[in-house]
């Protein structure tokens, strides 16, 4: 029997390495039965359209002072440490930014400041014994996006919101609680829209308001579509 195509082989590789990140799952998809197929897919999908497709469309004009953002996002990702590392997460969300400055800054980290809004309708906590459904508000996020004349403009954040869920999370705990986080990413940057992906640290916690309270230490990785307006 012929050997797959060295490009089919990547795109199963890719897959498989969204898939384990995303679920925490130590068997790859490509080792499961069917039933595990179209999240192996979608994951590439998405990998796909991020990072293969974009470089090829000509840059917009980029953010400016005063400009928007528009985005809708997805990301998942698992618990890292202590006895919530088996937990998983995915959730859904809306942004709105806007470009407080102008470029400014030394060197390679000349960039402009944003500020952001981000609104969870769909927060899943996945834990041992059940999976808690929530929706958060992320009241603040503070985004540093590099200054380029490229395509690609890399970025850091670090923000913070509440979670609201029908059952406790971590079990045993609140069914309220804060997250907090950094992220590092990339957006491609089209000529109408682009494309972000990162990479992103949460720590969510009931801040002491109930006891124990263990936290879920989680790293996400998060695609996002949306858009800058440009000042007129």
């Amino acid at each position: 029997m012929n050997d797959a195509p060295a490009a089919e082989q990547k795109f199963a590789f890719l897959a498989d390495f969204l898939y384990l990140l995303s679920t925490g799952n130590s068997t790859p998809a490509s080792k499961k039965g069917q039933g595990d197929s179209p999240v192996r897919y979608i994951l590439a999908a998405f990998f796909f359209a991020a990072f293969l497709y974009t470089p090829a469309i000509r840059a917009q004009a980029g953010p400016v002072e005063g400009g928007h953002e528009w985005q809708v996002w997805t990301g998942g990702g698992h618990g890292i440490s202590g006895s919530q590392s088996s937990d998983g997460i995915w959730n859904v969300g809306f942004r709105y930014g806007l470009i407080l400055t102008a470029p400014h800054g030394p060197g390679f980290l000349r960039g402009r400041l944003e500020y952001a809004v981000d609104a969870v309708p769909v927060f899943l906590v996945f834990q041992k014994t059940n999976t808690a459904y929530g929706a958060g508000l992320n009241p603040f996020a503070f985004k540093w996006m590099l200054d380029t004349k490229h395509n690609v403009a890399p970025y850091f954040e670090i923000g913070g919101g509440t979670l609201f869920t029908n059952t406790k999370a971590p079990e045993g705990t609140s069914r309220v609680n804060f997250t907090s986080g950094a992220a590092l990413g990339l957006h491609f940057l089209r000529a109408k829209h682009n494309i972000s992906a990162e990479v992103r640290y949460m720590h969510i916690s009931n801040a002491g308001l109930a006891s124990p309270n263990p936290g879920i230490n989680t790293i996400q990785f998060r695609l996002g579509f949306g858009a800058f307006s440009q000042k007129e």
